[in-house]
């Protein structure tokens, strides 16, 4: 097993405000995290990777806080501010969707953890929630994935060994009988954040898995049928994801379309920079949608049909237009100009910071370190309690 010693934390023990206000404004320790990634991407990712992204924002958010961070994922490098432990000298994003890579990934992680030396574990895999029980110190979880079906009986089945946290009130109206303990809206770094920048005669771009929950064709059908000329920019490294797109997507084709595989982070960017807007007309309840946020970050509208979580990221008529019916699609591209790009960027700064996302994460951290017997050496003082009646409460539905 290779272990790499990455880039580490800042080595700071002074007291950490919990910045929730005059009533709980009183100093609290650091809490030492140990953070569990997937093991197919780096952090940050340098393409596809919407768990990855959401994951190193809050990692960088929460040392920013003054927490002591240790990252667990494969690779021999992490762009974060952590201090990185790897399980594997090279990523695994060839064999994304195979069981072994993850298994593999998470015993070797079990067998770190199982020294001790954490206040709180914060899994964003699926297979490493076995291991919950063994763990030295609460395990707190990021249910990135659909609850429905046996993805939700799974996380029923682990009942108190984990603390599941969801992405959005859709999400976790989907399933009500899982033991949520929080829901938690995803964030970004919102401090290189721009004047958002019109392109009325931009293209409109679709960016997305190449999958028929993600409605590709209805982009196609929307964007003709407004005299739009369609950028579709998705992800395609998947055998699933490559006979959709042969078989469904490219027949479809034509002059008005242009399409490009699996972009890196940098195009994506200069992509959504020269969009109109952002069509999303997905056929699922989506559970949260990290590309909503990019595009609004870059000031770009988001039309959307308006399904799982699409609602409550985008503000109808002041972010973007949630439509309820594919053929409502077209009239909403061409009103897409009339959304103020500054507003997008505001509603992302307000809504969606990986500030706001840690603060959050870091009460439900408490919480469960609280709810928890005291672990030999803990930085954690349990007698201050859970916040509670604050404005930066995690979200409930």
């Amino acid at each position: 097993m290779t272990i790499t010693l990455g880039v580490r934390a800042p080595d700071n023990t002074e007291s950490a405000s919990d910045g929730f206000g005059s009533d709980h404004g009183r100093a609290r320790r650091p809490l030492r995290i140990a953070m569990i990634a997937p093991p197919w991407y780096e952090l940050p990712p340098r393409g596809y990777g919407g768990i990855e992204m959401v994951c190193a924002a809050l990692v960088d958010a929460l040392v920013a806080r003054g927490h002591h961070v240790t990252l667990f994922g494969a690779g021999s490098r992490t762009g974060t501010r952590a201090r990185f432990v790897s399980t594997a000298s090279t990523l695994w994003s060839a064999r994304l969707g195979e069981p072994m890579p993850e298994m593999l990934h998470a015993a070797r992680v079990g067998r770190l953890l199982a020294a001790g030396g954490f206040d709180v574990v914060h899994d964003h895999t699926m297979l490493g929630l076995l291991a919950a029980a063994g763990r030295p110190a609460p395990t707190v979880v990021t249910v990135h994935g659909t609850v429905t079906g046996e993805g939700g009986d799974y996380l029923k089945a682990l009942g108190s060994l984990i603390r599941p946290v969801a992405i959005s009130g859709a999400q976790r109206r989907s399933r009500p009988d899982l033991r949520w303990v929080a829901t938690i809206h995803n964030g970004i770094d919102t401090s290189q954040l721009r004047p958002g920048v019109a392109c009325p005669d931009g293209p409109v771009l679709w960016l997305a898995r190449f999958s028929p929950d993600k409605g590709a064709d209805l982009a196609i059908a929307a964007c003709r049928a407004a005299g739009l000329p369609l950028l579709l920019a998705g992800k395609a490294s998947e055998p699933s994801e490559r006979r959709y797109l042969d078989e469904q997507i490219r027949p479809m084709l034509c002059d008005d379309v242009r399409l490009i595989c699996d972009p890196g982070r940098r195009r994506t960017q200069a992509l959504l920079s020269e969009a109109r807007c952002l069509i999303m007309p997905i056929r699922w309840s989506e559970p949260f949608g990290m590309v909503m946020i990019e595009a609004m970050a870059a000031g770009k509208p988001v039309v959307a049909l308006r399904n799982g979580s699409v609602p409550e990221v985008v503000r109808d008529g002041v972010t973007g237009w949630t439509c309820r019916r594919p053929d409502d699609l077209p009239a909403a591209l061409h009103r897409s100009t009339d959304i103020d790009p500054e507003a997008c960027v505001d509603h992302v700064r307000r809504t969606f910071s990986a500030d706001l996302m840690a603060r959050r994460y870091e009460w439900v951290y408490r919480a469960a370190v609280l709810s928890c017997p005291p672990q030999g050496g803990s930085t954690v003082a349990r007698s201050a309690g859970p916040y509670r009646g604050d404005r930066t409460r995690p979200l409930e539905p």
